[in-house]
């Protein structure tokens, strides 16, 4: 770091300190406090750094700073995604990878997925994670409803509910060109923490996940015939395609569209008869 970058972290970090209440980092204020804010003690302290080194650092002395270090001032101090990025600038350290936040499926979007009823439709993301689904997939799949939010994923009930298996009539194929979907966002989000917890849940939960996450399939998407054998509907033949969600990366609309009108009567019935709300 340069002489005025020195200076500007240690003003930056002296005032976040001095606009941090000891009632936010969850301290007692205690009766005498002439400092605004937190004093050097309580930030070294809460860091796990020395109160020497801290204080060398707001006098802007010449020493060098650790991403675990940053880290551990930016939970320390509350700062702001923003206020953390500049932080991490100032010290002319490379910013760790930030774990994304959970984006919601926008008003209009989940308006159009209601409105394709009796086609089957829904949202995921790059996970796989159903993010919205319509009354018709809700039908089709079945008993979603009584699922906790992070078992429902695709990817996780194809190898972890029994009824997937007879439900799909090609599901070896089904799962394989999944598998190999996955593996592709895999690449493209390799530190996604939500990845890697699906991963490992469901290494530890299905053997045959683990044998075919073995072999690495790669597959990009093509749009497909899906056979399925409902239990109450029958046969259904259905056209799966998958659009990308323009203004949200990583949001997926997925569409079943019947492939004769027989299969459209069939689905058609199968909602009437269920009567199920939407589902998320």
């Amino acid at each position: 770091m340069t002489g005025m970058q020195r200076e500007l972290l240690a003003a930056f970090l002296r005032s976040r300190r001095e606009a941090l209440s000891p009632e936010r980092a969850g301290l007692t204020p205690g009766r005498r406090r002439r400092t605004p804010g937190l004093r050097r003690e309580e930030v070294a302290q809460l860091s796990g750094v020395s109160l020497t080194w801290y204080t060398w650092l707001e006098q802007g002395r010449d020493i060098r700073v650790s991403r675990q270090v940053l880290e551990a001032l930016a939970h320390t101090l509350q700062l702001t995604p923003a206020e953390r990025r500049h932080l991490f600038t100032l010290a002319e350290t490379a910013l760790p990878a930030e774990r994304p936040e959970p984006v919601a499926v926008n008003p209009t979007l989940r308006k159009l997925v209601e409105t394709l009823d009796p086609f089957p439709a829904h949202v995921i993301n790059d996970c796989w994670d159903l993010l919205a689904a319509n009354r018709a997939y809700a039908s089709l799949v079945g008993g979603l409803d009584q699922l906790p939010q992070e078992e429902r994923n695709s990817i996780w009930l194809l190898f972890t509910r029994p009824q997937m298996q007879s439900l799909l009539v090609d599901w070896q194929r089904e799962v394989r060109d999944i598998l190999g979907q996955f593996r592709i966002s895999v690449g493209r989000n390799p530190d996604d923490p939500r990845t890697a917890a699906l991963i490992d849940t469901l290494t530890r939960s299905s053997g045959q996940f683990r044998a075919l996450w073995s072999e690495h399939p790669v597959q990009a998407f093509q749009p497909t015939l899906k056979r399925f054998s409902h239990p109450t509907a029958g046969r259904l033949d259905l056209n799966y395609t998958k659009l990308d969600v323009t203004e949200t990366p990583g949001q997926h609309l997925v569409v079943f569209m019947p492939s004769s009108e027989e299969d459209e009567r069939a689905l058609a019935r199968l909602v009437e008869e269920s009567g199920q709300a939407a589902l998320l």
